[in-house]
């Protein structure tokens, strides 16, 4: 059957006054905040006890937005006789956000957890140069970051959390033998008489 000539324009129309005749929904967003969903990708945050230099997130990233500057320190032997370490410390951690592409390879990479996604979006500057944020900015994001979402009730236990449950359960149970064993041989020291033992 030949569809009626003007039917297109007629549905078209039918769905504009339905949504003429609803009530607009604004946000009015200076004076109320947007509830931004729990994986909003804002800023980057910088936890910065947990870099350890090693580069990757700069390595990786594909618009080479981070800077990262740092210098070797000796740290002394934890024991007598022991050997002094070396270890790397942060001096700058600096991203460009006029370049980044918010593309998240730096935090997947990350493997000290030391870059996490912050739903902060009020950063914009009337100076691109002012775009570039070094640590304290990052670290200042870092408290802004939501806590994980609760695991799925159904998903399988952590690799990390099952083992250390089972060094503990391996430990109790040590712990409540020698418990029986020593309840055991005070038992039978309190069966012995005194005397019985003497000729």
């Amino acid at each position: 059957m030949a569809p009626i000539p003007g039917s297109g324009l007629a549905k078209g129309l039918a769905v504009t006054l339905r949504t003429m005749t609803r009530k607009s929904v604004t946000e009015q967003y200076p004076d109320a905040l947007p509830d931004l969903p729990p994986r909003t990708r804002g800023v980057i945050g910088l936890f910065e006890e947990n870099c350890t230099v090693c580069m990757l997130c700069a390595r990786e990233c594909p618009d080479w937005c981070i800077y990262i500057d740092s210098h070797k320190e000796t740290v002394p032997a934890a024991a007598p006789g022991g050997r002094e370490r070396s270890r790397n410390v942060l001096d700058r951690f600096a991203i460009d956000f006029s370049l980044c592409m918010y593309c998240g390879i730096c935090i997947e990479v990350c493997p000290f957890d030391a870059l996490f996604w912050s739903p902060e979006f009020e950063y914009a500057e009337t100076d691109i140069r002012e775009l570039t944020h070094e640590r304290d900015k990052l670290r200042e994001w870092m408290w802004t970051v939501p806590a994980p979402p609760a695991l799925d009730p159904g998903a399988e236990e952590p690799k990390e959390i099952a083992a250390a449950r089972k060094a503990a359960e391996k430990l109790e149970a040590a712990q409540a033998a020698q418990a029986a064993q020593a309840a055991q041989t005070e038992q039978a020291a309190d069966r012995v008489e005194p005397g019985e033992g003497e000729a």
